[in-house]
């Protein structure tokens, strides 16, 4: 399946060996296609409640392959882009505003598979001496 919506995200896990954040991936990109097609029809949808839980586990996804040290500590900052870009979907499909919700989708993406690969590097570097990392 070529992703539509998360094409960094899943490139990301992949390059990463994160199975776990792959597969989150791949089914918040189908909860997103399913959305983005509701809100172009212009349709009352109840498909925003699916696509707002498969963030939430996508996040959670991430944030156990990067690890609970490195996603409240070095990672904070791309936890907190996520959680923004994530609000901002979030709002996006409440107003039911494709442009809104395809500029949003991008910049999740974009907060997402920077995360994977950040901690990626983060977990490569070998430790300053004298240092706890």
């Amino acid at each position: 399946m070529t992703a539509s919506f998360l094409p960094l995200t899943v490139d990301a896990a992949q390059r990463a060996d994160a199975p776990g954040v792959l597969h989150n991936a791949l089914l918040t990109d189908r909860a997103a296609a399913e959305c983005w097609t509701v809100l172009l029809a212009g349709c009352e949808f109840s498909t925003k409640h699916g696509l707002d839980a498969q963030l939430r586990k996508l996040s959670e996804a991430t944030a156990e392959h990067v690890g609970t040290r490195w996603w409240f500590a070095d990672g904070s900052v791309h936890r907190q882009r996520v959680a923004r870009a994530q609000e901002n979907l979030v709002a996006a499909i409440a107003e039911g505003d494709g442009q809104e919700f395809a500029l949003a989708f991008v910049g999740y993406d974009n907060a997402m598979a920077g995360a994977v690969v950040c901690a990626g590097i983060g977990k490569h570097r070998r430790p300053v001496e004298g240092s706890t990392a």
